[in-house]
């Protein structure tokens, strides 16, 4: 999969997609960064493993750490490595959604970590 960004220099809205299979491409293109992606893998699977404990322990506070390792981490890498903002800003499910495609993706080497 190709993660380079984009060719245009004109920034893309990321609420003009109209399906995810069109924002998936931009998607990755907004995480071209290595550190950002691996920052976005090891949110994700901490947040996983809050998901985890939460079952486990049946403590509903895990639901908050989970979503604060997730984000967390994926903002660092936006903000601190990527030097751009969240597409989950503008576009919430398509990002949500992107995160775990890709998280999937960086398990099956279709994107490098």
């Amino acid at each position: 999969m190709d993660i380079s960004a984009p060719t245009s220099t004109t920034p893309t809205d990321p609420r003009s997609f109209k399906s995810f299979a069109d924002f998936y491409p931009f998607y990755l293109s907004e995480h071209s960064n290595r550190t950002c992606r691996r920052l976005h893998f090891v949110g994700s699977t901490l947040a996983l493993v809050c998901l985890g404990m939460m079952v486990a322990t049946g403590k509903p506070q895990y639901l908050l750490y989970g979503l604060l390792c997730g984000y967390g981490f994926a903002w660092v890498g936006h903000f601190g490595f990527e030097k751009n903002k969240p597409a989950s800003f503008k576009r919430p499910l398509y990002s949500f959604m992107g995160d775990w495609v890709m998280y999937k993706d960086i398990w099956t080497g279709k994107v490098p970590l």
